[in-house]
């Protein structure tokens, strides 16, 4: 009895350790902040948002006390608007061009994103309706911000929209792919719900190839729109992979996020293997559920880092650490199987790669093992290589093809967006750049019909 209360005990503070980390705005603060703005004609901040959401007109209409009007401009810009609040690297973008920075400090964009899209959720708002009907047919590969973004634009043009979404709920990265300490599902959810609110069709657990064939999309759909985003963490390639206690980033996470919380973390050494923003979360949730220590191998250094920058120091306030120039060379585990260490080699970096990088060079005889209860594999995700094939569109690598501005693939019913198009050099695989992807597949397949006079 008393072992089930401490096990009660205990989990309960690992769902606290998973509920979200920074608070939004109270009405005071996002009120002064909003008043803060100076609302600049020409704003350079919209220029710097992928969707070109128009940020003086929702923070002035929060200064107002418009809030159903601000949440409107947001998430008509960007369908995934509430999610990208707390998410998008704002540094970098709206706020890092605010030209506030020049004398004292940017507007809170974000924070004053979330708290429009908040009071949206909090009131059960609905902000859009169907258009009137066109008659036309689109399927939409994958429920995840590309998608979705699409759906909802097209659902508003009149078109009648499936959404086919191989896991069990909508939302893609969002709902199961990004830690829920940064993003709680529900914000994910009430996104895919004003989705659906346009009578968009969304068939869950349903996947293409396997649950319903390309052939019935193309020959049943007017246009296909591919947003299939990524697949699963490649194989590193060394020995003892298959040993108990090595983990998926993606399945370690869409674990953490669906409240599948486990005490097997509790007290352990973790290393995850990568330096992106998966491994990040990774690092992170292994902190949550109680690992006494962890660290990230990467075979780079700090500036190659694909993760952003607030990931990265976030993770080192959660008191993560770093090895750089530093590579697995084998897993090793003990006679029942389980992971026991990693053996690790140090590194060097040579010549740049197509990249841009410095390709990192082994040294030789500089091998050490660290002692490890589990190892996370947050080396990137493979591409959904075998639904491109069987679509017959051109590809590189499992990177499609597409023309860059309306984003068509080498089947002219056929469109493409989001992570199926990223590539090396093919731009940044954001969330809110996702989203902006789906919205000009979206107009690009209208344009189509309004160029001979159907629409």
């Amino acid at each position: 009895m008393a072992n089930e209360k401490m096990q009660r005990i205990s989990l309960s503070n690992l769902e606290k350790n998973f509920q979200e980390v920074e608070q939004g705005l109270t009405n005071r603060e996002a009120v002064e902040e909003s008043n803060r703005c100076l609302y600049c004609y020409d704003a350079p901040c919209i220029k710097a948002c992928p969707t070109g959401i128009d940020i003086p007109t929702f923070i002035k209409k929060i200064a107002s006390g418009n809030l159903l009007g601000s949440a409107k401009t947001i998430m008509s810009s960007n369908p995934v608007g509430a999610s990208c609040s707390r998410v998008c690297p704002t540094e970098e973008l709206c706020e890092g061009a605010c030209v506030l920075n020049h004398s004292t400090k940017p507007i809170m964009i974000g924070n004053l994103q979330r708290y429009a899209t908040d009071w949206a959720i909090k009131n059960e708002q609905t902000l859009f309706q169907p258009g009137n009907s066109n008659g036309r047919t689109v399927a939409v590969i994958g429920g995840g911000p590309a998608g979705l973004s699409a759906a909802r634009e097209l659902a508003r043009l009149g078109y009648e929209v499936t959404i086919f979404e191989a896991a069990e709920k909508c939302g893609g990265l969002n709902t199961f792919g990004i830690v829920s300490f940064r993003l709680p599902q529900a914000i994910s959810f009430w996104e895919v719900e004003q989705v659906e609110k346009l009578d968009v069709k969304i068939k869950t657990s349903t996947s293409v190839g396997k649950d319903v064939s390309p052939e019935f999309l193309l020959e049943n759909f007017d246009h296909i729109v591919l947003a299939a985003g990524m697949a699963h963490v490649p194989n590193l390639g060394v020995e003892g992979e298959d040993l108990d206690g090595v983990h998926d980033a993606i399945e370690f996470v869409k674990a953490t996020k669906s409240g599948q919380l486990s005490e097997d973390f509790v007290g352990k050494q973790v290393v995850v293997i990568g330096a992106g923003n998966t491994a990040i979360d990774g690092a992170t949730c292994s902190v949550r559920l109680g690992a006494e220590n962890v660290k990230i191998l990467y075979r780079r250094t700090e500036e190659e880092m694909t993760a952003y920058d607030f990931e990265y120091e976030f993770a080192k306030q959660d008191g993560v650490e770093f090895r750089f120039l530093t590579a697995p060379k084998r897993i090793i585990g003990d006679s029942s199987g389980k992971v026991t260490g990693i053996e690790c080699i140090k590194m060097k970096l040579g010549e740049p790669e197509k990249d841009g990088r410095r390709s990192p060079v082994p040294i030789e005889g500089s091998e050490y093992v660290i002692p490890v209860d589990a190892v996370v594999k947050a080396i990137g995700q493979t591409k959904h290589l075998n639904l491109i094939e069987s679509l017959g569109l051109k590809h590189e690598y499992g990177v499609v093809q597409v023309n860059q501005e309306t984003f068509q693939t080498s089947n002219p019913k056929i469109f493409a967006c989001g992570d199926v198009v990223f590539g090396k050099g093919k731009g940044d695989a954001m969330v809110v750049t996702a989203a902006k992807h789906g919205k000009k597949a979206a107009y690009a397949i209208h344009m189509q019909y309004s160029a001979v006079g159907t629409v």
